[in-house]
């Protein structure tokens, strides 16, 4: 092997020092297990509580829903606190409560201050263990099930995923949805209900998990006095049927109102704790993981059949899905089918080479680094390795499998699982594709600010050493966005922002893609309202290189016109994707309405039209107009050495062009026109928008802003307690913001059964009327403030987030480290603030309101 050629198996020692971390596990007089993990890097701790119940565990009632039903539940009301006391005691102390529900598992969790953990505790045992079920909450929720199956009917992504289950397995409840079948989850009842919560949830099927900033012992003590007392419950088996092996090929492929096909191809394997699934999951890696994967190269790159295409090994309990997944235009499913195959035929038959090996195992070492960036990620590994695996120290035994992997192995393993004779393929394609005859159917922060370099041209360095875990971030951004897109070429910013990281002219996007990848590294884009941007992470040990692939990319890209064609299509087909979601699509109506001819009508992705009018040329043009020294920001956060790398950063920047940034958009003072619009989609729920003027980034309502979006959204806000929890109205209701540089939208939005449209706009009216009179609680208010700057403490916690946040707040004129700030200025919001708010911005003649229903 060269110097210059990474090793997986020798960065394997980067993970050694989780694996000797102190991690305490109790098991409790009455069959609870307890997990602590103590971490002090941040003031923050998560407090996670796992029943091992899922939708496969519900007996007689396979089908109905009963897990997801009781997820929802638990929040209603307990034997000590009323259902909105839940969430509004968790938020008034910096907390985020939400729950999961997957097929064998049902998870509760709160993140937050870590001073607060005993809060958590208490209310996690209350909601998960004393919930009364109240016979009216029962009746009201199904009611918002119902509309969330219905909004799911509407997702052609989620269909797909319930069709792959149900081809795929015949026999075992995976075959099932977990949130249930709509005509089975309708007649239960609350009897049915409350049996099943009282027959699976119990101590002795519990595993309870706190990852942060505390004392173990003392949580020991927490958990024990809250639930500990709980008697042992009768745990009654649940025999889970074994799904015999598939004897030949099955397939489902549907014809649906939408524009884009989206295929999958896939095989059975073994579960988590078979011997062969560390294997599988290389595989996976290898096949579909990247942009230098063997299939996107194959399939995409080079026989352009596919938008995009990736592989997984999906294998949670004891069987699971080898699956590949890709979008293509109507009419290329069969030929990309055929591709996929015969590469995987051919890569059987050649093996697979040291490198992409290599490659791959770091992609697994850096994703399972990438996990112990947050305490709640830290918790839920936890979680799943006690529920899943039942070995907390599971994944050094999976990685010491990883490295002895051999090309020889992973083609035993393709020959062995993905064999044609019992794959299952699956498809939902446009209707015109159909045959003739079709087929049915105050901030904490223990990490310091960062330094701000300027440089001669006018470009500026930002850097925050972190050495915490051993991850490295570079966030290169660039004032750009919309406001500089010509009027008919909408959409060139995210396509030179993807571009940049594809073909340069010493590499090809494929050699850029192996560089990156085969160091377990990710490289992307990103671009927005106001900006675009690279984002580069990498481990410690590969910052040189690193660097050398962000220079390429930003100071030489090449623009190949085949490159360019294909980064176009995955572009147009990722808004032929969001016409797909009703959501999706009916706030871009709103947006295009609201915005008229600016600029901001229209997302950084653009439209079909400006995407097609396009050339290299147009792109290259915009290149040389946003890649200049004045407008360049580079934020550098992690682990790293300052004196060496300085030297290397700064003889990158320094040729960048010295030039001034391009000006400041344009001011939004709007509507466009006011007014009310219906349009009629083939869909079965309806989604209601209310748009008003909104504060951009830089203006000096924006921490109102800030206050108000939560007012408005959450659990425990008035307005969803109103529109879903009183009266049933939802599935799901809040505020939302675009947020242009200055000036931008503020809007609300609903999903809702077409004949409470407009009762659902009503209650937004009503709402927004109490605000702008002034008729705040204090205690409303508190929430608001203690949310937001607990969420922002959460959000703070990656590298990538903090570079982000320092190199947008260079752009924009704001002070690098305005973030610390952050506290004060929510702290400094009032009631008057917010009524104000609300009269100047939310007024009805300045509102543009738009209904998408069923036609």
């Amino acid at each position: 092997m060269s110097k210059s050629q990474p090793s997986a198996s020798s960065d394997l020692h980067l993970l050694e020092s989780f694996w000797k971390e102190s991690i305490d596990r109790w098991v409790l007089p009455n069959g609870l297990t307890l997990i602590v993990k103590r971490d002090s890097s941040a003031a923050l701790a998560s407090v996670q509580v796992w029943v091992k119940t899922g939708s496969i565990h519900e007996g007689d009632l396979l089908g109905a829903g009963l897990s997801h039903y009781l997820e929802h539940m638990l929040f209603k009301g307990t034997e000590k606190r009323a259902g909105r006391e839940i969430s509004a005691t968790v938020q008034a102390h910096g907390g985020y409560i939400n729950a999961y529900t997957t097929f064998d598992r049902t998870v509760y969790y709160i993140d937050l201050p870590s001073e607060h953990v005993g809060v958590a505790v208490d209310v996690l045992a209350d909601a998960v263990f004393r919930s009364t079920l109240p016979a009216e909450e029962v009746e009201r929720e199904k009611n918002v099930i119902l509309r969330e199956i219905d909004m799911g009917r509407d997702d052609p992504d989620q269909r797909l995923g319930e069709t792959l289950f149900e081809a795929a397995f015949k026999v075992h409840p995976y075959r099932l949805p977990i949130i249930g079948h709509r005509e089975i989850f309708s007649g239960v009842g609350r009897d049915e209900l409350y049996s099943y919560y009282k027959g699976r949830y119990v101590p002795n099927n519990t595993v309870v998990v706190v990852v942060g900033d505390v004392e173990p012992e003392a949580v020991r003590r927490l958990v024990d006095s809250h639930l500990g007392v709980l008697p042992r419950g009768r745990l009654a088996p649940v025999v889970i049927p074994e799904e015999p092996r598939a004897l030949a090929s099955r397939s489902d492929h549907r014809y649906e109102g939408v524009e884009l096909t989206r295929a999958g191809l896939a095989w059975q394997i073994p579960g988590l704790a078979h011997e062969d699934a560390p294997g599988l999951e290389l595989l996976a890696m290898v096949l579909g993981a990247g942009d230098s994967s063997v299939l996107w190269r194959a399939v995409r790159e080079k026989a352009r059949l596919v938008h995009s295409i990736d592989a997984t090994s999906w294998n949670p309990g004891t069987a699971g899905l080898f699956y590949v997944s890709f979008t293509c235009d109507a009419g290329r499913r069969e030929r990309a089918t055929q591709c996929i195959e015969r590469t995987l035929a051919e890569v059987t038959r050649r093996g697979f080479s040291p490198a992409q090996i290599r490659k791959a195992i770091r992609q697994l070492m850096v994703g399972e680094i990438n996990t112990r960036k947050t305490m709640s990620g830290q918790a839920s590994r936890l979680g799943a390795a006690e529920v899943v695996v039942g070995d907390l120290w599971f994944t050094r035994t999976y990685f010491d499998r990883l490295r002895k992997l051999s090309s020889a192995d992973l083609v035993r393993l393709a020959r062995t699982y993905l064999i044609p004779q019992t794959q299952t393929a699956v498809s939902i394609s446009p209707l015109a594709q159909a045959p003739r005859a079709p087929s049915v159917e105050t901030v904490r922060l223990r990490s310091p600010g960062f330094e701000e370099i300027r440089l001669p041209n006018g470009a500026r360095l930002l850097l925050q050493e972190d050495s915490r875990i051993p991850n490295l971030h570079f966030r290169m951004a660039f004032m750009g966005g919309p406001s500089l897109e010509a009027p008919n070429r909408r959409g060139a910013s995210a396509l030179l922002a993807t571009l940049l990281t594809k073909d340069t002219r010493r590499r090809t996007a494929a050699e850029v893609a192996q560089r990156i990848e085969e160091v377990g590294g990710s490289f992307g884009s990103f671009a927005g309202n106001n900006a675009l941007g690279l984002s580069l992470e990498v481990l410690p040990t590969d910052s040189l290189r690193a660097i050398d692939l962000l220079g390429d990319a930003v100071l030489a890209p090449a623009f190949q016109p085949q490159t360019f064609d294909i980064e176009r299509g995955a572009q147009l087909a990722d808004l032929q994707q969001d016409a797909d979601d009703v959501v999706t699509y009916g706030r871009k109506l709103l947006r295009r309405r609201f915005f008229g001819d600016h600029p901001l009508a229209i997302d950084s992705h653009g439209d079909p039209a400006g995407l097609q009018a396009l050339s290299p040329a147009d792109v290259r043009k915009l290149h040389q107009q946003v890649v200049v020294g004045g407008n360049a920001v580079l934020a550098v956060a992690g682990a790293f050495s300052r004196k060496e790398l300085l030297p290397h950063l700064k003889k990158f920047l320094a040729k960048l062009p010295r030039k001034s940034p391009p000006p400041l958009p344009v001011p939004f003072d709007g509507p466009a026109a006011n007014g009310n619009s219906v349009d009629l989609q083939p869909r079965e729920q309806a989604v209601v928008f209310q748009g008003f003027p909104g504060p951009g980034a830089i203006d000096a309502d924006m921490y109102v802003a800030d206050v108000a979006d939560e007012l408005f959204s959450g659990m425990a806000s008035r307005l969803f307690e109103r529109v879903r929890e009183e009266k049933g109205l939802a599935y799901f209701v809040r505020s939302s913001r675009v947020v242009g540089l200055r000036g931008g939208l503020f809007y609300f939005y609903a999903g809702t059964a077409p004949v409470h449209a407009d009762e659902v706009l009503a209650e937004i009216d009503a709402e927004i009327a109490r605000v702008a009179a002034g008729q705040i609680e204090p205690a409303e208010l508190l929430r608001c403030q203690v949310r937001l700057k607990a969420a922002k403490r959460q959000s703070m916690q990656t590298n990538a987030s903090r570079a982000m946040q320092a190199a947008l707040n260079a752009l924009y004129g704001q002070p690098v480290n305005d973030w610390l700030d952050f506290d004060r200025r929510i702290e400094s919001v009032t009631i008057d603030d917010l009524s104000r708010f609300a009269r100047t911005y939310l007024r009805a003649e300045k509102r543009v309101q738009v209904v998408v229903r069923p036609a």
